[in-house]
């Protein structure tokens, strides 16, 4: 086995690992499943998955912005569609540039969101995060373990797609 096979292979474990991440985000929050949301305040059950991060984020710097943002059913719908479709995309190893066009800056919302970080002047997960899905995409890491090349084939004539 030559570096690059098992450099392709550890991409590709990162990049399930990361997909799982966004897609435990949609089920714990559509269904509750008491990890970060309570069965009581699960989407399914007219709770708000953002409403709770959000109206948090009122005494950061953006913290006008955000609490603005919390509890609309548009905002709820777009975060949901974003943790499945961006889950779902790394997982399956398709679809990983606008995948990670749209997981970070998702990812970047957060982080502003969270701002002042307590335990680092400035990085946090959210960033790194964001580093390490724009690294899959440009790595093609949905080829490995993936249907990336499938998907490359059936997407050939837009590469954004890819």
């Amino acid at each position: 086995m030559t570096p690059i096979v098992r450099a392709g292979h550890v991409w590709a474990v990162a990049r399930i690992a990361l997909g799982w991440v966004f897609l435990w985000a949609f089920l714990d929050k559509l269904l509750g499943l008491g990890f970060a949301t309570p069965g009581e305040r699960s989407w399914l059950n007219g709770g708000s998955p953002t409403t709770g991060f959000l109206k948090g984020a009122a005494d950061g710097p953006l913290g006008g912005l955000y609490g603005a943002l919390a509890g609309h059913w548009w905002v709820d719908v777009l975060f949901m569609a974003g943790l499945l479709g961006v889950g779902a995309a790394l997982i399956l190893g398709v679809g990983m540039r606008i995948a990670a066009g749209a997981g970070t800056v998702m990812l970047v919302m957060m982080w502003g969101a969270a701002l002042p970080i307590a335990t680092n002047p400035f990085l946090d997960d959210h960033l790194v995060y964001a580093i390490v899905l724009i690294g899959l995409a440009a790595g093609d890491a949905g080829d490995t373990w993936g249907l990336g090349r499938r998907w490359a084939e059936v997407t050939a004539g837009s590469p954004v797609l890819r």
